[in-house]
């Protein structure tokens, strides 16, 4: 049976669809979401999956792959953005430590993010994926963007934003979410960086939903927006940040892209000669695209003691 997993897209989200989310993933994902104060904050654990067609040893050395267990390093340098993001009331830092403290997950590495100022690159691993997930989600939501300004956020909402997954759904700010949409500038792109934000933006898909980056209705995508202007603000170019974001999303959606390996491996393509841009495309990282992709694969098994929807 399909796990169930959090909020609407639908333009309003009514407390019916709070508490029953039509994003279906297939059953060997292994993502649970967690709702403190009627926040919906993702938490990822290891995936652990066995296929039929495949030993043990060939499947474990293709998850070490897709999801490596020392993580892939991000070209973007943090710095200061939790903090700015904590002092701009984008994140309240009390209860978003809470949460973490209460999911005894409350590491060095992410109170040094939350909280100090001479953070170097980002490196995300198994661990620390749904808190990277939050962070980034954090940073594209608030950061001043006329992709959020202009872009399908309002045209698709008649101007009310306020109701998608990605804005209702994120409740660690202080104050209304909505005082933070698009509200702050934590660094200036340039018209090039934005061209390129903008571009890649629209290449870039996730597989619970049939929307691109461009429109970043929920938290997955706004993550991805987010990380996307971080890249560009530091000169990273169109190639590198195919290639991260393919990265980060095979460890935000790890059943996914593990069955998309097994796809190409099956065509005779090893996972480090596939196409970042290809991959991440509306053909693969669709949902309707990964359902076809799927649908030639055979399937990976969940295991007994599988995590759940729910804390």
């Amino acid at each position: 049976m399909e796990n169930q997993i959090v909020t609407s897209h639908d333009a309003r989200m009514s407390e019916t669809a709070k508490k029953e989310s039509p994003y279906i993933l297939p059953a060997a994902i292994i993502v649970a979401a967690v709702m403190i104060s009627g926040a919906w904050l993702y938490k990822t654990q290891n995936p652990t999956i066995a296929n039929q067609s495949d030993t043990e040893d060939t499947v474990n050395a293709l998850v070490d792959k897709v999801l490596p267990v020392a993580g892939v390093e991000l070209p973007v340098s943090w710095g200061d953005l939790g903090t700015q993001m904590v002092r701009a009331g984008v994140i309240d830092g009390e209860r978003f430590m809470a949460l973490y403290r209460e999911r005894g997950a409350f590491t060095e590495e992410l109170k040094s993010m939350l909280f100090e100022s001479n953070n170097g690159t980002v490196t995300i691993t198994r661990e620390n994926a749904d808190y990277l997930l939050n962070l980034f989600w954090a940073l594209g939501l608030a950061s001043k963007n006329t992709i959020l300004d202009t872009g399908e956020m309002m045209t698709a909402t008649n101007g009310n934003a306020g109701g998608m997954a990605s804005t209702g759904g994120w409740t660690m700010a202080v104050g209304d979410v909505m005082d933070h949409y698009s509200a702050h500038v934590f660094f200036d792109l340039t018209p090039e960086q934005q061209s390129l934000v903008d571009k890649v933006s629209r290449g870039i898909y996730r597989p619970c939903c049939g929307n691109s980056t461009h429109f970043p209705d929920c938290n997955h995508g706004m993550a991805m927006l987010g990380l996307l202007e971080l890249m560009a603000s530091q000169g990273i170019g169109e190639e590198e940040m195919y290639k991260a974001a393919l990265a980060v999303n095979s460890y935000w959606f790890p059943d996914t892209y593990i069955t998309i390996a097994t796809y190409m491996k099956n065509k005779g393509i090893a996972w480090s000669d596939v196409s970042p841009s290809e991959v991440l495309g509306a053909q693969y990282s669709s949902g309707s695209g990964f359902e076809k992709i799927k649908s030639q694969v055979t399937q990976p098994q969940q295991q007994q003691g599988g995590g759940g929807c729910s804390v």
